[in-house]
């Protein structure tokens, strides 16, 4: 169908079905799901019609290509002017096969790979009957309490810029209409939502506008210019408004300033949520507060279908927006070619052959590898040598709890356990097990059994982390450290005397204190997917070099939280050869600076840097730099070193961060190899928004800074003239 043809459907739809386009409930209402209780359990408890669910616009949470077409089919029957339900679904790092978690994903610093991740999602979810995933999730985060940052690419901007535009462009490709096998892509969640309050998920969202635009909502702006086709309402308030009604957010700037024209829904249930905010009496209330800011589709609450027609009979909205709310989702229908075949890519028989595929593990496989990060390999204790004689001690050692948060339709049971990969490995050695402690708990006899095993050993690996539950939504926590019994079984085994290699698997940044010390190593697996075991043994035993690099800060306490490598100075900084002042801004009972710092990462070859290199001392608005450092594989391994470019604005007229990301080169060398990261830099990247929030840059010095992390860089100047 074109436009017209669609804006005909508009007009012969009675108010009811427009409204009824509106609104997304769960498979449980649907004829054909086989669902316990379906229809009228919760048809009765949110008061709807069976009409409405006749008429209803999109489906969440149901997969199966058969499921799908029955689903579909039954739908059309009904449907008085033959227009196909939409398909949705939570697909945040893997439909079946599942990667590992979208912040481990950033530590990779590979888009090209993070996009394969997602073109995978995509051909695994259309063949099961799936339209539109719920991600990428894009917010910045800097609290690592919240358990959503697993979610994230970390608390870089840039950075986060990159890895949202990868990821839309790996869901919906170049043509969702004549690419069946993809998704289309909605972005999430608009916006700010990794702000909130104490790393408490759902809670209140506040800062200034120009704090907003500088850091929060790039990587959303990112994801609209590689084209995404919707958005998705935070929970959160901002600027005191919560976002579901927030009018100057969703039509000033989504959709006036940037131009966004696609489908914007509620994340679940939040515009009734507006009611528990404070900021609407009833349904009613937020049902115009919600359509008046530029909701289209609502999802699992009946404000829109029960206030709607209402709130548009007594004149207090105007049916021109249902209509341009309806046309934007008939659109998106279109676009997807499901007015043509509503039952899209669906298929039982191509379903068994794509999903969970060999092709697709092996994706999966090679992304965990590229993004567990090497913290600490004191006296180079990995990788472990053929002939090793290991005790692999921990709740981890044989876990299939590697998946993460958010994993679809991934199986645990299907998970690559490190344990059963670790022995297919060390076929020259050995390795012996220990539970040694449970995820929580821990009793005398385990810690008996693991030492009885250590002693056997020539040293130990400790399977570490938290379970699933931990984190992901709802899994805000105070207490960041692992759980108590796992730090006791490292403290009894440290006491053994036998070098110890922890691995962790978790899904934030972690206070590591109580591991990190009493480690000789400790690689970070996070939670790293299908094939996570088979990685992850990989990198323990050097069949793969380390190459990733954090992309949030790991904290030295929870005490520092928020802590992040681009941190303004203050007015009293405190000077690192001075650490006894009192009157400057530090703690009295820790260090300033987190534990491990944005962009760190260790691998089993060592790097050299030549002297920084910059083509001039100014820079005009018209003429770039070109800035280049030479780096040399000094060790007896090949591996990847990844070149960072940051960037400090010495004396803006707001001020700027002690230093920003501005870009990154990986330089793969093998041992002796001499290679050069080479950078442009122009006027445009060093532009921010100003206190009246327009966007240019300051004349002045400013700092470069070269290196392999945020904390260990080289450093030139130039002007701005």
């Amino acid at each position: 169908m074109n436009n017209e043809q669609l804006l005909d459907l508009v007009k012969q739809m009675t108010l009811e079905e427009k409204t009824a386009q509106l609104l997304q409930l769960t498979a449980n209402f649907y004829e054909g799901t086989n669902v316990e209780g379906q229809i009228t359990g919760p048809m009765e408890e949110m008061g709807i019609t069976e009409q409405s669910v006749d008429a209803s616009g999109s489906i969440l949470g149901l997969s199966g290509a058969q499921a799908i077409i029955d689903v579909q089919q039954a739908y059309m029957k009904k449907s008085r002017l033959g227009i196909p339900l939409l398909f949705m679904a939570d697909v945040v790092h893997g439909f079946k096969t599942i990667f590992p978690i979208p912040l481990a994903i950033g530590c990779s610093w590979d888009t090209e790979l993070a996009e394969k991740s997602a073109e995978i999602a995509a051909r695994e979810s259309a063949v099961s009957g799936l339209h539109v995933t719920f991600a990428p999730m894009v917010d910045l985060v800097r609290d690592p309490r919240w358990g959503r940052v697993m979610e994230t690419t970390g608390e870089d901007p840039y950075l986060n810029s990159l890895f949202a535009a990868a990821f839309v462009r790996g869901y919906q490709g170049d043509s969702l209409k004549d690419e069946p096998d993809r998704l289309a892509a909605c972005v999430k969640h608009f916006a700010a939502y990794g702000a909130a309050e104490g790393g408490r998920d759902y809670n209140t969202v506040d800062m200034s506008e120009r704090n907003l635009r500088e850091y929060y909502l790039p990587a959303y702006k990112a994801a609209l210019d590689a084209g995404v086709e919707m958005v998705m309402t935070s929970f959160n308030t901002v600027d005191g408004i919560p976002a579901s009604g927030n009018e100057k957010l969703m039509r000033g700037i989504l959709r006036d300033e940037w131009g966004f024209d696609g489908v914007l829904i509620s994340d679940w249930a939040s515009i009734r949520e507006m009611i528990a905010h404070g900021a609407a009496e009833d349904d009613r209330e937020a049902a115009y507060r919600a359509i008046r800011a530029g909701v289209d589709m609502e999802m699992m609450t009946p404000c829109y279908v029960h206030h709607v027609p209402e709130l548009i009979e007594s004149g207090e909205v105007d049916e021109k927006l249902i209509d341009e709310a309806v046309l934007r989702i008939l659109q998106l229908k279109e676009k997807l070619g499901l007015f043509d075949n509503p039952l899209r890519a669906a298929d039982p028989e191509r379903e068994c052959e794509i999903v969970f595929s060999k092709e697709h593990r092996q994706v999966s496989y090679e992304l965990a590898t590229k993004s567990a990060v090497l913290l600490k390999n004191d006296d180079s204790l990995l990788p472990l040598q053929p002939d090793a004689n290991v005790a692999l001690i921990g709740p981890f050692a044989q876990s299939p709890d590697i998946l993460g948060w958010w994993s679809c339709e991934g199986v645990k049971e299907d998970a690559v356990k490190l344990g059963t990969a670790l022995q297919e490995r060390l076929t020259g050695g050995k390795v012996q097990f220990a539970q040694g402690s449970n995820v929580h708990t821990i009793t005398a006899e385990q810690i008996a059994e693991a030492l009885e095993v250590a002693s056997k050993a020539d040293l130990i690996v400790l399977a570490l982390g938290e379970d699933s539950e931990m984190s992901g939504e709802g899994g805000s926590r105070t207490d960041i450290r692992l759980p108590a019994a796992q730090l006791e079984l490292v403290k009894q085994l440290k006491a053994a005397g036998k070098p110890i290699a922890s691995v962790i698997f978790n899904g934030r940044p972690l206070d590591l204190h109580g591991v990190i010390d009493e480690s000789d190593a400790v690689l970070e697996a996070w939670f790293p997917g299908s094939e996570g075991g088979a990685a992850i043994a990989d990198v323990l035993t050097g069949v793969v070099n380390p190459s990733a690099r954090l992309t949030m800060s790991f904290p030295q306490s929870v005490g520092q939280i928020p802590v992040y490598y681009n941190h303004f100075n203050t007015g009293r900084p405190l000077n690192p050869e001075k650490t006894e002042e009192r009157y400057v801004s530090k703690y009295i009972d820790s260090p300033n600076e987190p534990l491990l710092p944005f962009g760190y990462g260790l691998s089993y070859t060592s790097f050299s840097y030549g002297d920084l290199e910059v083509s001039s001392n100014e820079m005009t608005a018209e003429e770039s730099l070109s800035i280049q450092v030479h780096v040399t594989n000094t060790g007896e391994r090949a591996g990847v070193e990844t070149v960072q470019l940051y960037v400090r604005d010495v004396t803006g007229e707001v001020v700027r961060p002690m230093r920003e990301l501005k870009g990154y080169v990986k330089l793969a060398l093998a041992p002796g190899e001499s290679g050069t990261a080479t950078f442009t830099l122009n006027e445009e990247q060093l532009r921010y928004h100003h206190s009246d929030l327009s966007y240019r840059s300051d004349r002045g010095e400013f700092h470069i800074l070269v290196g392999a992390n945020s904390r260990d860089t080289q450093k030139k100047s130039f002007r701005l003239v």
